[in-house]
């Protein structure tokens, strides 16, 4: 074998020995041949550089408490899920005026834990492994007054924790504080009794506000006030409120809050994906601790 003699004035590329170039990167001025070449706003990159230069430019980019995006538009996530709250109520009530009956969808996608469905000699709900229930039901109302108090809810607490938290992890406080209210629902209300509203992942919001008022030193009384007036009117007799949810919603939002702006800036977002996952998996052992006690 021939050894590779090298044109003067030429380096040989440093990922690619056996080809000769006379280009360097600008940042680190090692020899980059064509395969290797990026473009740069002078000159060339060479593929490490341009990495390391995206690292950089992401680590120093202004983050939120939590870890995440600053956006200018904190009410994206907010918005979306008030449309997705107010689309399900028009579909339930489209579907009552059209005949196919406003408790048959009820029947089927609400919060039930284990029952026999109306009319039917079959038996329903979470515990024979309609778990979609969990999730579905936080987005349907029956009443116009219930879905209003829990739009304004979301729509007062959601842009300051979106803003505060990020749009990722603001949805994740929502939906798992949704499923924990369905959770606590299953495991302490009447298994034929039938749940829904946003309520469970609204008490999850109030839960998380006030985690971080605290976390900023803010005056927490405004938002205790409102959230004592809350739990005030949900055990108020006679109201036929499903206080389990709401409990269940609260705490479950103020530990995942909790999770969020008090982990640690180094592998912040692996240690809250690990917080949000230990709550989820309390939840699923005791929806599956009470299924085998239900069945």
């Amino acid at each position: 074998m021939t050894q590779h003699e090298r044109q003067p004035g030429l380096s040989a590329c440093f990922r690619h020995p056996e080809r000769d170039t006379g280009i360097h990167c600008t940042r680190c001025e090692r020899p980059i041949c064509p395969d290797c070449m990026i473009d740069a706003a002078v000159g060339y990159q060479c593929p490490e550089c341009v990495r390391q230069g995206a690292a950089e430019s992401a680590a120093a980019q202004p983050r939120t408490i939590a870890g995440g995006r600053l956006r200018t538009d904190t009410r994206v996530v907010t918005l979306t899920l008030i449309g997705v709250n107010l689309a399900v109520f028009v579909g339930l009530k489209a579907s009552e005026y059209l005949g196919g009956g406003e408790l048959g969808l009820i029947r089927d996608f609400a919060m039930l834990g284990y029952a026999w469905a109306p009319g039917s000699p079959e038996l329903i709900g979470a515990a024979t492994g309609e778990w979609y229930r969990m999730l579905t039901s936080a987005f349907m109302h029956q009443a116009v007054f219930h879905l209003a108090f829990n739009m304004f809810a979301l729509w007062f607490l959601g842009p300051n924790l979106e803003a505060a938290l990020g749009r990722g992890r603001f949805l994740a406080l929502y939906l798992i504080s949704a499923l924990a209210g369905s959770t606590a629902s299953f495991a302490l209300a009447a298994q034929n009794q039938f749940s829904l509203g946003a309520s469970g992942a609204v008490f999850g919001l109030f839960g998380a506000l006030a985690v971080l008022l605290r976390k900023l030193r803010y005056d927490m009384r405004p938002v205790l006030v409102l959230l004592a007036v809350n739990l005030v009117i949900t055990f108020l007799p006679g109201l036929n409120i499903a206080w389990q949810a709401h409990l269940g919603g609260l705490v479950a939002g103020a530990a995942i809050a909790y999770g969020m702006v008090h982990a640690p800036r180094r592998n912040r977002t692996l240690y809250q994906v690990g917080v949000c996952g230990l709550v989820v998996l309390v939840l699923v052992a005791v929806c599956v601790a009470r299924t085998l006690q239900l069945t």
